[in-house]
């Protein structure tokens, strides 16, 4: 279903009434287009904290963009910017500026404690108005968990409320900011995720902190098709999110095993058809679902490379009223059988060097949601699957989690048009998601650049106000 208030909004009249009436103008956001397009345009400031560790491979993967490339000058306690190669043009930050910005990126790898915490400060204040629509702002920092000093942690912590609270002022504007904390030495694995969180592939991603582990250094891959290669199972690949994913890998280079229940076999086949992938029948809540699909898989195949557990079901009733098979159903459904499958495949060893594993959880496993406690504690426990398995996979393999929000589909089509515009309206962007909005995001943890982004959870959800 379109969101006809988006429309009326982004019309002379509907911008006026709006402004009259004190309504949200939500601002239609740029995704991602074509295969060929640079991952970020346009004017783009760089400042690095003094001491800083990542400005280096920023700017090495900025040169390589047709971005203009500033770095912010004469303040000294961002005197280390000037690092970001000889592409960049200094920008005196104590001068008026005449630029509009797509993106700002402050790497904050060198603050040593909460008074550096004033450089963030010096180089946001003079440019947050000159950020773009659709702009992304993108802070680097230290993973709180590598500092030994308390001051330091507090520090870098304190980057994450930043980071919210910054998406909540620019989201107006359809524009995002995000967080990544790198550990000690991982400046080699920010690759993908810069490259994902200044894309228009993370239109719908703000607010979010991501996690850089350090690791082997990533292969070579092409950019247009870094999945090439590879094979993906994807889980409820008929319709909605399952078949956007299944599209988005298929467009990235992957060969897709698209899976669904036998119901579903006639749209499972036409989406199959159309990416020239392979259909599975399969009800995964069957006691022998791991086994047909680790055969599937090693007969057609002989290994995977990426499996993307997106089946899911919603039973909803209040604890009171609800009959134990929606209980049982909805745990079996969004828990218990993607560790089923995973343990599988990893126990006949079909799950190859450096795969990825990706679960869909939601805002709901977050927040808790009303008349979905099924849900709700299924959609939790792939938080903490995740977790513990990110502590436990081998040979490259990482594990990683996507937690939508609201995202425009069938289901949400039905919801009552309170309920429903309540969803699209209570984030910082004003608006829905779109399926391909969590397929970008599964599309990124499965790059193999993404080597050192391992056991995250990362909400697609407009930075919606619902959870943390």
């Amino acid at each position: 279903m379109s969101d006809i208030y988006l429309k009326f909004v982004n019309t002379p009249m509907g911008r006026t009434t709006a402004q009259t009436l004190g309504l949200p103008s939500p601002v239609p956001l740029k995704r991602w287009k074509r295969t060929d397009q640079p991952f970020i345009e346009g004017d783009v400031l760089v400042g690095a904290v003094n001491g800083s560790k990542a400005v280096g491979a920023i700017a090495s993967l900025l040169s390589a963009s047709p971005a203009k490339l500033f770095h912010a000058s004469a303040v000294d306690t961002l005197n280390d910017s000037s690092r970001s190669g000889n592409r960049a043009e200094a920008l005196p930050l104590n001068t008026d500026i005449d630029l509009k910005f797509s993106a700002l990126v402050l790497d904050a790898t060198g603050i040593k404690d909460t008074t550096d915490l004033r450089a963030v400060y010096d180089f946001f204040h003079p440019t947050i108005r000159k950020l773009a629509g659709n702009g992304r702002v993108l802070v680097i920092g230290q993973n709180p968990a590598t500092c030994r000093q308390p001051a330091k942690a507090a520090a870098h912590q304190a980057l994450e409320g930043f980071v919210r609270s910054v998406g909540k002022e620019v989201g107006r504007k359809g524009a995002t900011a995000n967080l990544l904390w790198m550990a000690p030495g991982a400046e080699k694995q920010l690759e993908s995720s810069v490259r994902f969180f200044l894309s228009p592939r993370s239109a719908y991603v703000s607010g979010q902190v991501a996690r850089i582990g350090k690791s082997t250094d990533a292969p070579a891959t092409n950019p247009v098709a870094p999945l090439t290669g590879k094979v993906a199972l994807v889980t409820g690949a008929s319709r909605g999110i399952g078949a956007s994913i299944a599209e988005t890998l298929t467009r990235d280079g992957a060969t897709v095993i698209g899976l669904d229940i036998p119901p579903a076999m006639e749209d499972l086949q036409k989406v199959m058809n159309a990416i020239k992938g392979k259909a599975l029948a399969c009800d995964i809540t069957d006691e022998k679902a791991a086994g047909q699909i680790a055969d599937f898989v090693k007969e057609h195949f002989g290994g995977i490379d990426l499996v993307v557990h997106n089946a899911g079901i919603t039973r909803d009733k209040t604890l009171g009223n609800m009959p134990e098979h929606f209980w049982d159903m909805t745990i079996a459904v969004n828990l218990t059988a993607e560790e089923l499958i995973d343990e599988e495949l990893m126990h006949r060893q079909l799950l190859r060097e450096n795969g990825r594993i990706v679960c869909i959880s939601s805002i709901s496993g977050i927040a808790g949601n009303f008349g979905q406690t099924n849900y709700s504690t299924a959609k939790c426990g792939v938080i903490g699957y995740v977790e513990a398995m990110a502590k436990q996979v081998k040979n490259g393999v990482t594990i990683n989690a996507i937690a939508p929000g609201f995202i425009e589909t069938r289901m949400t089509a039905a919801m009552p048009i309170t309920v429903r515009e309540a969803g699209r309206r209570m984030n910082s962007l004003s608006q829905g998601g779109l399926p391909i909005d969590v397929a970008e995001a599964i599309a990124w943890y499965c790059n193999p650049a993404s080597n050192g982004v391992n056991g995250n959870v990362v909400r697609v959800c407009g930075q919606s106000l619902i959870g943390k």
